[in-house]
């Protein structure tokens, strides 16, 4: 109860404070407040369009905040470029993979690792890496862009998770997969939970986000429409009827 307690006392690892990006001249996030905790899932949910990876992409420094604060380990860091961001533990997984198709599967992991020296811990993250993703040892040697969909995908998480994050960003991760493989996908993001990871999450697949998540948000048009535990936004009937394809429990 203790360690609860603490927890629950302790600053968010990630706290978002009135978060603005824009788009050229069209405001894609208006103002936003968002925190994830250690050891969180937190997923960020809504229609195509409702502002969702530009706030990942704020977060990890690919987008400039138009107005507010991102704050990591209670430091703001809004004015960090994207690698210094990486190096201080947050590592995206964007939307489509990112993956370099001309290379090969070892050389795009390695790429994960670009701001290491800790070459003695890099070879047992690899092996870690390795058992979480069997298919990609098998891999290594290939060009990247021979891979499925489903190993490309695996492919960015490992890449990711070279980094050491202690936050993964996880931009859509289920698109354009076939549901055996989103299975096994979302399996993997759970055990990469259990290590203690803090994942913020942003999925089109509404219910299994919902079913990982301890917290989530739901936005619309750029805001935050609804946030609470996940448990409870799964079981809200405005919930199903827009997200999970109807109004009754399961």
């Amino acid at each position: 109860m203790a360690d609860e307690s603490a927890a629950e006392a302790a600053p968010p690892l990630l706290q978002l404070e009135g978060v603005a990006v824009d788009h050229g001249a069209l405001r894609a996030v208006h103002g936003i407040d968002l925190a994830v905790h250690e050891g969180e899932v937190v997923s960020l949910i809504g229609a195509n369009g409702a502002g969702k990876s530009s706030t990942l992409n704020a977060v990890a420094g690919l987008l400039p905040l138009a107005a507010g604060h991102v704050r990591y380990r209670g430091e703001a860091v809004e004015a960090l470029p994207a690698h210094l961001r990486l190096a201080r533990g947050i590592a995206l997984v964007p939307e489509g993979r990112g993956i370099f198709a001309r290379l090969s599967v070892d050389e795009n992991l390695r790429l994960g690792a670009y701001t290491r020296r800790d070459k003695a811990v890099l070879a047992a993250d690899l092996e870690r890496v390795y058992t979480l993703l069997p298919r990609i040892r098998e891999r290594l040697g290939q060009p990247a862009g021979t891979l499925s969909g489903g190993e490309q995908q695996m492919l960015a998480i490992g890449r990711a998770l070279l980094a050491r994050p202690r936050l993964l960003l996880l931009d859509e991760p289920s698109m354009g997969l076939a549901p055996r493989l989103v299975d096994a996908l979302f399996d993997t993001i759970a055990a990469i939970a259990r290590d203690g990871v803090s994942i913020l999450l942003v999925e089109q697949n509404a219910a299994l986000a919902l079913e990982l998540a301890q917290r989530a948000y739901v936005m619309a048009n750029g805001r935050i429409a609804l946030e609470g535990a996940a448990a409870a936004l799964r079981d809200d009937p405005a919930i199903r009827r827009a997200y999970l394809g109807g109004t009754e429990n399961p």
